[in-house]
């Protein structure tokens, strides 16, 4: 199903070469890309075929694998009622990739969270001050290697220094 849908066909004409995976799961389908090219993959769905929201950007930790993170872009076709996921693959030995703040402006403090949870950068992002976590913070918490108790907290010693 996930094949015929008007964005895979698109997507799979223009970027054939970008293209890691496509699913479908309970009607919502997900295209896995390269990250090299993920502004032009963005900028041909938001301006080709009217993803004009974004609705969010998040990642994923595979610990243990490789690559390890996928980035993921949750958008949405006001026009065609439709959703559609992204997903890019992000290495563990270069957690960075290309912002979409200038594509869409609701990607700028997405994408500064994901940096502050996470610590994948987003270069040419305009902005990438920490949104959640303390400028002293030590790690990232949605990491699955990260620390339950959070990091030198055995148990809680107060305030990091």
């Amino acid at each position: 199903m996930a094949d015929n849908n008007r964005a895979v066909i698109k997507l799979k004409e223009r970027f054939a070469a970008d293209i890691v995976d496509v699913k479908e799961f309970r009607g919502e389908v997900t295209v896995t890309v390269k990250k090299e090219n993920i502004v032009a993959i963005c900028n041909y769905l938001k301006a080709e075929l009217a993803y004009n929201l974004l609705t969010d950007v998040t990642a994923v930790d595979y610990l243990g694998q490789e690559p390890r993170f996928l980035v993921v872009y949750n958008m949405y076709s006001i026009a065609n009622k439709d959703r559609l996921r992204v997903k890019a693959q992000v290495c563990e030995s270069a957690p960075e990739i290309d912002s979409v703040v200038g594509l869409w402006s609701s990607a700028d403090w997405l994408e500064r969270e994901v940096v502050d949870l996470f610590g994948i950068t987003f270069k040419n992002h305009p902005d990438l001050r920490r949104i959640l976590m303390t400028e002293d913070w030590v790690g990232y918490p949605l990491r699955k290697d990260y620390p339950l108790q959070g990091p030198d907290r055995e148990p809680y010693k107060g305030r990091l220094s």
